[in-house]
């Protein structure tokens, strides 16, 4: 593929790229990185490309597997901030039913099916329209939009019954 083309498919898609990779890093500075090297490792992969896909859809795919690279590098040299302090305005208890929410939230999340999970965390943690994540998915936004209320029923109705017990 000449330089041109990669310039334009650059020019195409590195913003989609990027938000996607802030909806799963939640850290800008890491996604604009991550977005440079998905750049990067798709220039030297480009004949690896069979066109059965969107090249936007490939693009993401490429990121993702980077991200999870770089999450594995965290894991393994895991350090702990000392600087986390408890504002003093909110209670322990407060602060930790909070984190109980939150971790149930998650966990609920997790155990959605992988592409409705995705749907999840492009609209929640990366802020997406849904015709960006269907853009991004090779779909439609009315599909991004029903992928995306089923999986919010799921999470309430598992939020409900968490609540109960």
């Amino acid at each position: 593929m000449n330089k041109e083309k990669m310039e334009e498919i650059y020019r195409e898609n590195a913003q989609a790229i990027y938000k996607y990779l802030c909806g799963l890093t939640q850290d800008r500075e890491m996604a604009g990185e991550l977005t440079q090297e998905t750049f990067f490792q798709a220039v030297r992969g480009i004949d690896k490309f069979r066109g059965d896909c969107k090249i936007s859809v490939w693009l993401c795919g490429i990121a993702k597997k980077l991200w999870y690279k770089e999450l594995e590098k965290r894991r393994r040299h895991k350090t702990i901030p000392l600087d986390e302090t408890i504002p003093a305005n909110e209670s322990v208890e407060n602060q930790s039913l909070d984190n109980l929410e939150k971790v149930e939230v998650f966990r609920l999340m997790h155990n959605l099916d992988d592409i409705t999970r995705e749907v999840m965390y492009l609209r929640l943690a990366g802020d997406l329209h849904f015709s960006e994540i269907a853009h991004i998915l090779g779909k439609t936004e009315n599909w991004a939009r029903v992928t995306y209320y089923r999986g919010k029923q799921k999470i309430v109705k598992g939020m409900k019954e968490w609540r109960e017990i």
